[in-house]
């Protein structure tokens, strides 16, 4: 199986500044009061509370829907609330504005970036499509409602590959930004005529198959669940086809997805390969399972910039608010539908 074409790296870690974690010392007390406080203002504001799998703990907990990306998109979809306090980074809830733009989003921090999305602009995106005329862009959620809206399809890594299996063979396809999924989803749908932008997670780059190696070698019984933004994707892959690693106990899969798999495996211990931010909801869920971070510091400082004080200053100001621009949303709109259709 082919790798995926890829163009010259960028310096992508110079477009970005992670902001600072802050460190909290809310006593549980106070931290019930505060998530107490938090539901008495979203019923008084007729509004819903969406977070992502990476925030902290005590913002899931809060949170009237926790998931991923492809998830919190169809709960904001179909929402009937007036407002959505959408817990997680910029694009996503750009991408909430553009299906609901009827409805005031809410971000509680604007620090809340991405380092994936910050990896393509749309002049970079332009200037390529234009070395590609006739190819299919495909754009991972993880960009900008203004990339987005120069697409053709988006798609989360629950469904990447099946939005790309959907498309005719015969038609190249951009797949922007991330390199990691890109070349998880050229080998598993067998497409050579995939170009996948170099973009990355600076999260996600720093979980290397070593550590991967080390953990299975450590305990020879736990599965791995490695998602395939992850850096060591592809020679893990490789690792499997020539049983380096197990195959029956190594899994390629969204967060959600391991979510899924959790509740359907009979193992006990679990390697997590993704943002550790997911280790809470699986712990709750999963409480007589054993769940073990492969990278212990994969902890991304923007998903970490949300906190109570930042929801409760939010929903009493109804700020800040995300809002794409309504012809922005308009021409997003499409491939984020296609996005949600193909699941």
């Amino acid at each position: 199986m082919s790798e995926p074409l890829v163009i010259s790296q960028l310096p992508y870690e110079e477009r970005y500044t992670l902001p600072a974690i802050e460190r909290l010392a809310d006593t549980p007390e106070q931290v019930l009061h505060k998530q107490t406080r938090i539901r008495e203002l979203l019923r008084k504001r007729n509004a819903v509370l969406l977070a992502h799998n990476y925030q902290r703990d005590e913002v899931q907990e809060v949170a009237d829907f926790v998931g991923d990306s492809l998830g919190l998109s169809q709960q904001a979809a179909r929402t009937e609330s007036d407002v959505i306090v959408f817990c997680g980074v910029h694009f996503m809830a750009e991408t909430a504005s553009i299906l609901c733009q009827d409805k005031t989003v809410l971000l509680p921090d604007l620090k809340a970036g991405c380092s994936l999305a910050a990896a393509l602009s749309i002049e970079e995106l332009r200037e390529w499509k234009a070395k590609y005329p006739g190819a299919v862009v495909v754009a991972y959620v993880n960009t900008s409602a203004a990339v987005k809206a120069e697409s053709d399809y988006c798609c989360t890594s629950a469904n990447a590959a099946k939005v790309v299996a959907s498309i005719p063979e015969d038609k190249e396809i951009l797949f922007v930004p991330d390199k990691f999924l890109g070349a998880f989803v050229a080998l598993q749908t067998k497409r050579k005529n995939l170009i996948a932008y170099p973009g990355y997670c600076h999260v996600h780059r720093t979980i290397r198959s070593g550590q991967v190696t080390a953990m299975l070698e450590s305990r020879p019984e736990i599965e791995l669940m490695i998602h395939p933004e992850c850096g060591c994707v592809s020679s893990c892959m490789t690792k499997v086809l020539d049983g380096t690693l197990p195959q029956r106990r190594t899994f390629f899969l969204s967060t959600e997805g391991m979510f899924r798999h959790v509740q359907e495996s009979p193992a006990k211990q679990f390697a997590v390969a993704t943002e550790i931010g997911m280790l809470h909801r699986l712990r709750i869920q999963q409480p007589d399972r054993d769940f073990l971070p492969v990278n212990p510091d994969a902890v991304c400082a923007f998903m970490k910039t949300i906190t109570l004080d930042k929801i409760l200053r939010s929903l009493e100001t109804l700020s800040p608010e995300i809002r794409v621009p309504a012809e922005t949303a308009r021409r997003a709109r499409r491939a984020v539908d296609r996005m949600l259709e193909i699941v």
